[in-house]
């Protein structure tokens, strides 16, 4: 499709969203003030760590504390040692109390978006385990080291009565490993840390491959756990892939920074052969329980003249533009007509100075309700924005039911063939427009070659790239990614770079957005 093409098919579904926007903007524009930023409940991500203990009650410490040794005192998550103390109350149950952090994502989840902010910890003591000391005040007792966040030493406390009488540390190490080691272009190369931190600059690693910067990976809600893939690129051959530590980029210095235990590791891998383009991949984040109940574009209660009495229900919840879609309703009023709207939102956000962008709604079809209140009808989702939006049934111009609706992102269409040092383009569908899915990061064979944005575009993202390297297989992969620009905040972090754990550790999967890494892949030719 030509660039005309996709313009001229833009304007014509902005200028329709526009008209109905002005028809029925009253229905879909909810309050707009601001909700206050708010750290996330984490949810519960499979096989990842929990607290690693029960909350401790609070305690004070004694006038005079004893040392607790831990033997051996550092080690990654996992590590077998001892923790002893003496001098404390004989014959006394003496509870372990771990100190930890719970570090969680702050967002402020608003009816007409989502604005990424940062993250947040909290200091939490835990109890690890309980002993009693003997008739002259001593204990021992063999520990492993909690799957934890690593970094600074967790501190340990040793509390009888609710009074601390000794302190000691251990300190969890940063683990990294990488495998496998060799395999034909395309080969996902998996890459899992243990040990990232919860301090800010310890909390996150990075991936170079051949010195090409491929992404950012973060253990937030995985308590310092990572585990994320890339994929080998060529030429046949030798490569060498960098686990770096630091912020967001690799901190080159970071032995002489206040992190200097966020250590690296660098690995070789060998490309055996150019077998040709892998088959196109979707990676799917886990599926995980939402924990923000929140859904841009939904009306609010008050909006709904008929909360309480009439339902809508869809025959699915998700998928991709101009998927087919099955609607039933019950509770409306007999033998009436019945307008299905989808609610979405016009604009953008770059130089966004006052109203940026408005709610918009799109008919989707007219059906009569039968003499028992209930319709059903079936829909096309419209080829637009992506993310969460509201299918709404409406009767005397009045909103009687609505259920949300989210719309997947999808690949259109990627060239097999490209002339080395010409210009190619990779077109996607259902992009969003909240900070959280508004974006796509893209790797050309693992480095960073850009972004592209889908909000003023209307979901509908043309990327243009640049064939290069010598001819044979090359690798495109696409990436969520946190958007910062607009509105502006102060340094977030982890900003416009590509989320390589984004199938554990990325904010959107709190408010249930299904955000995927596409695997595509070319052949470059003379």
């Amino acid at each position: 499709m030509s660039k005309r093409a996709h313009t001229t098919g833009f304007r014509r579904r902005k200028l329709a969203a526009l008209v109905g926007a002005t028809a029925v903007s009253s229905l879909l524009l909810p309050a707009l003030a601001l909700a206050a930023a708010q750290p996330v409940l984490p949810p519960v991500i499979p096989g990842g760590p929990g607290v690693p203990g029960w909350a401790a009650a609070p305690f004070k410490p004694a006038s005079e504390l004893g040392i607790l040794r831990a033997t051996p005192d550092r080690g990654p998550a996992g590590t077998a040692f001892t923790l002893s103390g003496n001098g404390l109350p004989a014959n006394k149950e003496v509870t372990i109390v771990w100190a930890t952090t719970n570090v969680t994502w702050v967002l402020d989840a608003r009816p007409d978006s989502v604005d990424y902010i940062g993250r947040k910890g909290e200091a939490v003591n835990v109890v690890l385990a309980k002993r009693t000391t003997d008739a002259t005040g001593a204990f021992s007792l063999e520990l492993r080291a909690p799957r934890d966040f690593g970094g600074v030493p967790h501190d340990l406390y040793a509390v009888i009565d609710g009074i601390q009488y000794a302190k000691g540390g251990f300190f969890i190490e940063r683990k990294i490993t990488l495998s496998p080691r060799s395999g034909p272009i395309g080969t996902p190369i998996t890459v899992k840390i243990t040990g990232l931190g919860a301090s800010l600059y310890g909390s996150s690693g990075n991936i170079y491959y051949d010195g090409r910067y491929a992404g950012v990976i973060t253990g937030v809600w995985s308590r310092g756990e990572a585990e994320v893939q890339i994929r080998a690129a060529g030429p046949v051959g030798k490569h060498t892939i960098l686990v770096g530590g630091g912020m967001q980029f690799n901190y080159l210095n970071i032995q002489q920074s206040p992190v200097p235990w966020a250590t690296s590791a660098v690995f070789p891998f060998t490309v055996t052969e150019d077998a040709g383009p892998p088959p196109v991949r979707i990676d799917w984040p886990l599926p995980v329980k939402p924990t923000i109940d929140a859904k841009t574009t939904l009306a609010t209660a008050t909006q709904v003249s008929g909360a309480g009495t009439a339902t809508a229900a869809l025959s699915t919840t998700s998928g991709a533009v101009l998927s087919k879609v099955d609607v039933s309703a019950t509770g409306l009023t007999a033998n009436e007509p019945v307008e299905l709207v989808w609610s979405t939102v016009v604009g953008n956000r770059v130089n966004c100075t006052g109203t940026c962008w408005a709610f918009a709604s799109i008919p989707l079809g007219k059906v009569t309700a039968a003499a028992d209140g209930s319709a059903r009808s079936t829909f096309t989702v419209p080829d637009g924005l992506g993310g969460w939006h509201a299918v709404q049934l409406l009767q005397g111009g009045k909103i009687k039911a609505q259920v949300p609706y989210f719309v997947k992102r999808s690949v259109v269409s990627v060239p097999k063939t490209v002339k080395a040092g010409t210009e190619f383009e990779v077109h996607l569908k259902g992009v969003g427009w909240t900070q959280l899915d508004n974006t796509v990061a893209v790797t050309y064979d693992n480095g960073y070659v850009g972004y592209g944005c889908g909000f003023n575009s209307d979901g509908d993202v043309v990327l243009r790239l640049l064939a290069t390297g010598g001819p044979g297989t090359h690798l495109i992969d696409i990436y969520p990614l946190l958007y910062t620009y607009q509105p502006a905040y102060p340094y977030p972090p982890h900003a416009v770079v590509p989320f390589l754990s984004f199938a554990r550790d990325f904010p959107a999967l709190a408010l249930g957005y299904e955000l995927p890494a596409f695997r595509l892949a070319i052949t470059v030719v003379e």
